[in-house]
């Protein structure tokens, strides 16, 4: 097996995984620490080192709330993953791991990079969920990296942007991911992978990520496939679905400058001298968000109106939602009027729709009229993507029985079965469950391998086909307690597509 090989700053050393088949390379750094001089800026370059450097643990996590510190609240994602509050943490944090089953370097094997979600605020790549070693198995190499969050990842000020040595002045947390991306395209040949095939994937946070990238100019060629799990980045042109926009380049430097006061500092080079633990402790008692802006060179246009235009990197795309995630809009009694403002000239039309679903299905109008949001945006994806590129999608949607509690299949619970790491879980999965990880592990690493998730099954047999989206047949594959294409997409959702279409 491949222990050892050798990176652009120098030789690495990896240890076995828990199959002795598969190697796992912990903590690469692809640039250098973000620190000093460095805090919110471009990443630079790694360092070179001499001799054998050991990746044999991961490194500390991005600066963020303390993992697992609130679970005595009863905070869900708390006893899910985040279970580990004295996990390692850092504003040194720009470090890349590495699955591999290769045995000389010579494979030239698919590559899937993994890009973790937490709403921009928080998450790291390796929470247990995350363990490559599964789809290493498949001969598919996994690569999960780091970036800034929060404060360190989005904040820009006006000095930022007057006086930037190299022309960016925001969105470190994607500059981060896109230097992760790039550092695998230079080196993952070393460690038998093909740098001409690589999958960028993520799933909340990191699938808008995804959506970033794959409409940023500066992204173009970086990756051959794309990923969007749970993503949302999509919006119908409403009030209602306006959910976590972009942030304003002038509003997030402003920003920048009420933080600068609340931390008692007038300069950025005073900023920067401040200890990072001390910006993560104001950070926490801040009161505003930190988010991506539209800062005219990595993100150049809203990904909604990118993606109606057809302006996305033309290449395959799998993009989908669990049927649990959360819902937004109006209470009943303000169903009516959220449509007469929102959907103009078909809210009659689509209330009357709502009506019949929720008495069919003994469900509330709210949950009725309100397309999940994720689910919607997987949608809109699909539609337009198809529309206006004729490119290939496939859309699925994740709703099967979860077992421990009446969560359903929640917000990120797709994420132990696209890993196959459900013995990981404290939840009483059963053997269907285990059957439906390792088809759903399949379609993504052949989706990886290939653009097609079709292929055989550990017995040999064909999976259930998946199609890809078009205008003839706009249907997605259903991951219930078995995979299976839709018969029919929702006419609710289909109003809204065709809504929003017009609109743009």
């Amino acid at each position: 097996m491949l222990r050892k090989t050798n990176t652009e700053n120098g030789t690495v050393r990896g240890l076995p995984a828990a199959d002795p088949r598969i190697t796992a390379f912990k903590g690469i750094p692809f640039a250098a620490p973000p620190v000093g001089e460095l805090r919110w800026r471009a990443p630079q370059p790694a360092a070179n080192w001499k001799g054998v450097r050991d990746c044999l643990e991961f490194m500390p996590i991005a600066m963020q709330r303390v993992p697992g510190s609130n679970l005595n609240t009863g905070a869900f994602y708390a006893r899910e993953w985040h279970v580990d509050p004295e996990v390692p943490m850092d504003e040194d944090c720009l470090y890349l791991n590495i699955w591999t089953n290769a045995k000389t370097g010579k494979e030239k094997m698919p590559v899937m990079v993994w890009i973790y979600g937490g709403g921009l605020q928080e998450g790291y790549p390796w929470e247990m969920e995350f363990d490559g070693e599964r789809i290493a198995r498949r001969s598919v190499i996994l690569v999960s990296i780091n970036y800034r969050l929060n404060v360190f990842g989005f904040l820009t000020h006006p000095e930022i942007i007057k006086s930037s040595p190299d022309g960016f002045v925001a969105n470190w947390c994607f500059l981060d991911q896109k230097a992760g991306i790039d550092w695998v395209r230079r080196n993952i040949a070393n460690f038998g992978g093909d740098p001409d095939n690589i999958t960028i994937f993520g799933q909340s946070a990191g699938g808008g990520s995804v959506l970033a990238h794959l409409n940023s100019p500066l992204a173009k060629g970086a990756f051959a496939k794309a990923i969007v799990q749970s993503g949302g980045g999509m919006e119908v042109k409403g009030p209602a679905f306006n959910i976590v926009p972009f942030l304003d380049l002038k509003g997030l430097a402003e920003q920048g400058q009420t933080f600068f006061r609340y931390i008692g500092v007038k300069t950025l080079a005073e900023a920067k001298a401040v200890d990072y633990k001390t910006i993560m402790t104001k950070q926490l008692k801040f009161d505003k968000f930190w988010n991506a802006t539209i800062d005219g060179k990595y993100v150049i246009e809203d990904t909604s109106k990118s993606i109606m235009a057809g302006h996305q990197h033309k290449i395959p795309i799998m993009t989908g939602s669990t049927i649990n995630e959360s819902l937004y809009g109006p209470s009943d009694d303000d169903v009516e009027s959220w449509a007469k403002a929102s959907i103009l000239g078909i809210a009659k039309e689509y209330c009357k729709l709502a009506r019949g679903k929720a008495s069919a299905e003994g469900i509330s109008l709210k949950q009725a009229a309100m397309v999940n949001f994720f689910e919607l945006s997987a949608g809109l994806v699909c539609d337009a993507v198809v529309r206006q590129a004729k490119q290939t999608v496939f859309g699925y949607r994740f709703g099967p029985e979860i077992p421990g509690d009446d969560a359903g299949a929640f917000h990120s619970s797709d994420l132990w079965f696209e890993f196959e790491t459900l013995a990981k879980c404290w939840r009483p999965f059963k053997g269907k469950h285990y059957d439906l990880a390792r088809q759903m592990c399949n379609y993504w690493t052949n989706f990886a391998k290939s653009g097609d998730p079709n292929g055989l099954d550990a017995d040999g047999t064909p999976t259930p086909k998946w199609t890809p989206y078009t205008l003839k047949s706009p249907l997605v594959m259903e991951f219930l307690d078995k995979p299976a294409m839709e018969k029919e997409q929702s006419k609710l959702k289909k109003l809204l597509i065709e809504y929003n279409n017009k609109l743009l």
